[in-house]
């Protein structure tokens, strides 16, 4: 991702913070249905008879083979802090591309990977 250091300072970021504060825009309109679908992410990723760092690490290749953004930053940020490293993620990145094929493999090494780079410096 070819951005200057201003911009991707704040693009990760930025990106999360987007998706909070729309899901806080919904959750006032529709309390109900954002908390319980809140109630049931939250306990999906409660530690259990697999660990939190595979379920992200999970959720993380699903989110690449769909191709969906948020979650590619969301799930890749909490297992960086969870321990994820680089050869995790370039297996994750493998199994999504098996399946996912050539889509699933550019946001693998494109958006995952800046990700991880991006929350695997020592100030994120």
């Amino acid at each position: 991702m070819e951005m200057n250091e201003e911009e991707l300072l704040n693009y990760f970021d930025h990106s999360i913070t987007d998706y909070k504060e729309g899901s806080s825009r919904l959750q006032k309109l529709l309390p109900k249905v954002a908390q319980g679908y809140f109630n049931f992410t939250e306990a999906s990723f409660e530690e259990g008879a697999i660990g939190k760092k595979q379920k992200h690490l999970t959720a993380l290749g699903i989110s690449i083979f769909a191709r969906e953004e948020y979650c590619i930053m969301y799930h890749t940020k909490i297992a960086v802090e969870l321990g994820m490293n680089e050869n995790e993620l370039m297996e994750v990145i493998a199994i999504s591309s098996a399946l996912g094929g050539g889509t699933a493999f550019s946001q693998g090494v494109t958006l995952a990977l800046d990700t991880f780079d991006y929350y695997s410096e020592p100030d994120h």
